[in-house]
């Protein structure tokens, strides 16, 4: 199965269709007045339905398990057809795209089954998604935003060049993935006045996104938080939360962290920890959700 630890849980739907054709006018009429032999064709399909959306992980190897929070199964009869419908939803770290799939085929598959007696030429066709939402690509305003970002790595030892950098790596691997280019990558030691400097010069660049690594923990020398906070505008605790919250759940030293967040004018400065884990997993947790600030600072109103 594939491993989904890294995601963030969020409210996920999906909605499937599949038509079942019948061979003649009278089986509809059947259906309809609930005189197919073996029952009421319409609320068997749909009970069956509602047991494969909730089994899908049961019978497709690849489906992980997962809290089925609502699904919705409806019926429009069309002719000689009857088109299903169903809506699933839930609020998790994947999509139940295969879950209303699964439950659209089950209950076709449980039509053909009752009708099979009297219509010998019923078939099943068009299972389809017809649409979802709630994933990450939802969220990924990133190519339309043509953002200008830098990278930072606070550390003594990178500086020095005793050790190699594989944080700040690691985030600008995820910033390409999200489809922003790092335009500028820097490496300074572990002192107050020279992450000062950096940012602030970015910020007189116009550079509209600072990521920094490396200095948000309790050592004598984890000094980036001290010189982050005097200079910003608008502290974020909100995104500071969600990457501790999102941290604790996967180890236990998160909450020794002191990420910070904030615009320094419309800069957003971002300080995530120094080591490789930290800041990837501080990465999953905010992004892309996070450049949705580009879009509010920009006068989005959320349709209103």
């Amino acid at each position: 199965m594939v491993d989904i630890t890294h995601k963030i849980i969020t409210q996920r739907t999906a909605t499937a269709q599949a038509i079942v054709k019948v061979g003649s006018a009278e089986t509809i009429e059947a259906i309809k007045n609930k005189t197919v032999p073996k029952g009421d064709v319409l609320e068997v399909a749909r009970t069956a339905g509602l047991f494969a959306v909730k089994n899908t992980s049961n019978a497709i190897p690849d489906c992980h398990p997962l809290p089925i929070e609502y699904t919705a199964i409806a019926y429009d009869i069309q002719e000689m057809e009857i088109h299903i419908e169903i809506t699933v939803k839930t609020i998790y770290k994947t999509g139940v795209e295969v879950e209303a799939m699964h439950g659209a085929s089950i209950v076709a598959l449980t039509m053909y089954d009752m009708l099979k007696p009297i219509d010998k030429n019923v078939e099943i066709s068009t299972v389809k998604l017809l649409h979802k939402k709630g994933g990450k690509s939802d969220f990924n305003d990133a190519k339309s935003l043509n953002l200008n970002v830098a990278v930072i790595v606070c550390s003594d030892s990178v500086s020095k060049g005793s050790k190699q950098d594989s944080a700040g790596k690691a985030i600008t691997s995820k910033l390409n993935t999200l489809g922003l280019d790092v335009t500028n990558y820097i490496i300074i030691p572990d002192e107050i006045t020279d992450i000062q400097k950096t940012v602030n010069t970015l910020k007189e660049s116009k550079t509209d996104l600072v990521i920094l690594t490396g200095g948000t923990g309790l050592s004598n020398r984890d000094v980036t938080p001290e010189a982050i906070i005097p200079l910003l505008d608008r502290r974020i605790p909100g995104i500071e939360e969600a990457i501790r919250s999102y941290g604790q759940d996967r180890t236990p030293y998160a909450m020794l962290s002191r990420s910070v967040v904030g615009f320094i004018g419309s800069t957003l400065v971002i300080a995530l920890p120094g080591s490789t884990n930290g800041a990837s997993e501080s990465m999953d947790a905010i992004f892309p959700s996070v450049l949705h600030l580009f879009k509010i600072i920009n006068g989005f109103n959320h349709g209103k």
